[in-house]
């Protein structure tokens, strides 16, 4: 089956991650990079893990799942070794409209995890649909290279500029020209 690709604004949606594992310090790891809404429930938490909760203020609820704690959230990330939790808890969230992801196990998501690259505004997502996660790692690994860092510098300029410019064909041109120019000095062929 595929995914649909869909980009979010996070920002205000609660998530709650259920584990503070290796897998769970994974999803914290990627999704500090679009918001710090979280809370975690653990009965134990790695160091890493521990590391990002204490550095982005994080709510940690240090004890086992409970049902009913994913009332008020969002989205559900559970990340532990207890296949029969995923299922109870991907169970208890049909009827809501809380987005579920568990961690290598795609019968229980509504969603998966893309392999990313994010620089600045610029974020480009990969996925293979869960095929195989080691070739979306590689193909993010290529464009972490081919990326320029100026990257983000480029689209404040070019944002700054779309707030200036009156919408039509001659700004399209000109962004398209400005775009075209950025892409011959920083990508070689």
């Amino acid at each position: 089956m595929a995914y649909f690709p869909m980009f979010m604004d996070m920002t205000k949606l609660k998530v709650l991650v259920v584990g503070g594992g290796v897998v769970a310090t994974e999803k914290l790891e990627k999704l500090i990079d679009f918001t710090t809404e979280i809370t975690v429930i653990a009965l134990r938490v790695d160091e890493e893990a521990q590391a990002i909760i204490d550095q982005h203020a994080l709510v940690l609820h240090q004890r086992a799942y409970e049902v009913g704690d994913i009332k008020g959230f969002d989205i559900v990330i559970v990340a532990t070794d207890t296949q029969v939790l995923h299922q109870e808890i991907y169970e208890e969230s049909r009827g809501s409209r809380i987005l579920v992801n568990s961690v290598d196990n795609t019968a229980y998501c509504d969603f998966i995890f893309p392999s990313y690259v994010k620089k600045e505004d610029l974020t480009i997502a990969f996925s293979t649909g869960g095929a195989s996660p080691a070739f979306a790692k590689q193909i993010r690994q290529h464009f972490e290279k081919v990326i320029p860092d100026s990257v983000g510098a480029f689209l404040e300029k070019m944002k700054a500029l779309r707030t200036t410019m009156p919408k039509g064909k001659e700004r399209m041109a000109y962004f398209d020209t400005l775009v075209t120019e950025y892409f011959q000095k920083h990508f070689k062929s």
